[in-house]
């Protein structure tokens, strides 16, 4: 039997998420580490290349194409598949149910699929995937290979972070109804909030985009919280833009965090305080599992891939006069 890449992980000593960086992310690894995993690879006799006989085709299908999130997790899907020359089909959702119900259907016809973030209730989801090989990337699904980006450790470092600086009122800001990602990360940071001592305000679920943060703002204005932590960072910037519109300035007034470190958290004036999530770590290690699983070979059920707090511009200590008990 051919080597596979839970092989090569056992035999390096490192993760499965590791030794899938080794192929796909190379120089985010350490030297070291990376020729340990390829040496392993090399003495179990590991390809990540298949020959054109084998070639796949895989359907991906995207709540939304035209958040950076999914462009970036395409662009990781899509470079891993090509070591093995796999072709991939986008299918975009656009955050309708009707019609991510409609591109499952159109992508189970493939050989095999990545279900991106699905919002379909469970059930639904594996009536509609039948009997196709498919991974399910940042959600979980009872009996599906799922892999999971870390809603505990960022956003408890996130609430941590407010605490230290001295907030006691935070505001979270809802993403999508029905995002799985949204619930993890809100209980999340509810459980942070209450060991902190630190008052809770969850405004209205809003769409995950820019426009879905303007939306927001005003509640957050009114909710009297002197941070707030957004479901993803287009909802915290458009947080930040409808506050500027409104007179309060972040992070002088309000401190904004977000998830995910996009791009564009970086280039933003304040730069984005946010939790960086394994995006494409997340893209690379999903095709490798659906190759496994597709060629029968047993994968793992669930594979989580850890968050980490980015420090940036965007939080800061709250006014003194924002803060029960204090004075200017």
């Amino acid at each position: 039997m051919a080597a596979t890449l839970t092989d090569v992980a056992r035999k390096a000593g490192v993760s499965l998420a590791t030794a899938s960086r080794a192929f796909g992310e190379p120089d985010r690894l350490a030297a070291a580490t990376r020729e340990r995993v390829l040496r392993a690879a090399g003495e179990l006799g590991y390809v990540t290349s298949a020959p054109a006989t084998t070639t796949k085709t895989i359907g991906v299908v995207v709540p939304d194409v035209a958040n950076p999130v999914y462009a970036t997790l395409m662009k990781a899907i899509e470079g891993q598949a090509w070591h093995g020359r796999h072709r991939t089909v986008l299918f975009d959702a656009d955050e309708d149910l009707r019609r991510e119900r409609e591109q499952i259907q159109r992508a189970s016809q493939l050989d095999g699929m990545l279900l991106c973030s699905p919002r379909l209730p469970d059930d639904e989801i594996l009536s509609l995937v039948g009997d196709t090989p498919y991974v399910v990337v940042n959600r979980q699904l009872d009996g599906a290979i799922c892999i999971l980006m870390d809603a505990e450790f960022g956003p408890t470092q996130a609430i941590e972070h407010l605490a230290a600086l001295g907030h006691t009122h935070v505001a979270y800001a809802s993403g999508p109804r029905g995002s799985w990602a949204d619930a993890r990360r809100f209980d999340s940071i509810a459980r942070a909030c209450e060991r902190h001592g630190i008052r809770l305000t969850r405004l209205s679920h809003h769409a995950a985009s820019i426009q879905g943060g303007r939306a927001a703002a005003a509640p957050a204005a009114a909710s009297g919280a002197t941070a707030v932590v957004a479901y993803n960072d287009l909802v915290a910037l458009g947080v930040e833009s409808g506050l500027s519109e409104l007179g309060r300035h972040c992070p002088r007034d309000v401190s904004i965090v977000g998830i995910d470190d996009i791009d564009l958290a970086s280039a933003v004036t304040p730069a984005l305080t946010t939790v960086r999530m394994p995006i494409a770590r997340s893209g690379a290690l999903g095709v490798d599992l659906l190759l496994q699983s597709m060629s029968g070979t047993p994968v793992s059920e669930v594979a989580t891939l850890s968050s980490q707090l980015i420090v940036r511009g965007s939080t800061a200590a709250p006014r003194r006069e924002a803060v029960p008990g204090t004075q200017a």
